[in-house]
């Protein structure tokens, strides 16, 4: 690169200007900028954003490689820092840092952290009798999914299965069993809906308060909760949470339970 000038036109430039931004936007633009269009987002996991950065880096390599000339230019700095005697200082800080950085993540991975047990969790936590949905109260008990006495349940689903891919299979999975990429995060996991002991147990109103209302609106008798289920009271309307709830239960082929069976 003739000095530090022009190092931007360079394909070693391009790798790093490339893995640079990549990695601002895995690790901070994926959880902050959804939320200023009303997504719902998270924290995306050290591990993903790993997996992420290799394959940017792989698809980096690719392309310095698919030309010649340009593979040339990026192997020629490279080589000169392992090889030439003005840069020995440069090869022995290269030497020193590497195996410090690598003992360092390795440290990082196997040191014991001395941490409070795993709280304890009810999966079905009892439901209030009523609750407040965007000014409007429902109480749980006389409250019916209009979209199943509507008739055709096919475009409901269809709408659920978008909305669910779009805000909830982060965390719950695209087999609906809790092992999303943002799954292994969290503690609690995410609930497995395809569990028997799961939708079956619980009638479509219970299901209705648990994700408008989230982690933040579990009642208060049974602190501490630690979920990290988001209130999607402000994000969705009624009748998209209807509709996810037709999808869950249509597609893990679990019939919801009704009030007459308690």
């Amino acid at each position: 690169m003739s000095g530090l000038r022009g190092w931007y036109r360079h394909p070693l430039g391009h790798v790093v200007i490339v893995m640079a931004i990549a990695y601002v936007v895995f690790r901070f633009g994926i959880w902050l900028v959804p939320p200023l269009f009303g997504v719902a987002s998270a924290p995306v996991p050290v591990s993903v954003v790993f997996q992420y950065m290799v394959i940017v880096f792989i698809g980096m390599l690719l392309y310095v490689s698919d030309n010649d000339v340009r593979w040339r230019e990026f192997k020629r700095p490279i080589l000169a820092t392992m090889v030439e005697p003005s840069l020995r200082p440069l090869r022995v800080a290269i030497l020193v840092l590497l195996p410090l950085l690598a003992g360092s993540f390795a440290f990082a991975r196997v040191r014991p952290t001395v941490s409070a047990p795993a709280a304890l969790r009810s999966i079905h936590p009892a439901p209030p009798g009523q609750i407040t949905f965007r000014g409007q109260t429902m109480v749980l008990a006389q409250v019916r999914n209009p979209l199943r006495e509507s008739g055709s349940l096919d475009e409901a689903y269809a709408r659920g299965r978008t909305i669910y891919v779009r805000n909830c299979m982060p965390c719950h999975g695209d087999g609906l069993s809790g092992n999303g990429h943002f799954a292994h995060a969290l503690n609690p996991k995410p609930i497995d809906f395809t569990l028997t002991g799961t939708l079956p147990q619980l009638t479509e109103s219970f299901v209705f308060w648990r994700i408008a209302k989230g982690g933040p609106g579990l009642p208060r008798e049974g602190a501490p909760w630690n979920s990290a289920m988001p209130a999607w009271e402000n994000i969705l309307t009624e009748e998209e949470i209807w509709s996810v709830i037709v999808f869950l239960y249509e597609q893990t082929g679990a019939q919801p339970r009704s009030w007459e069976e308690h």
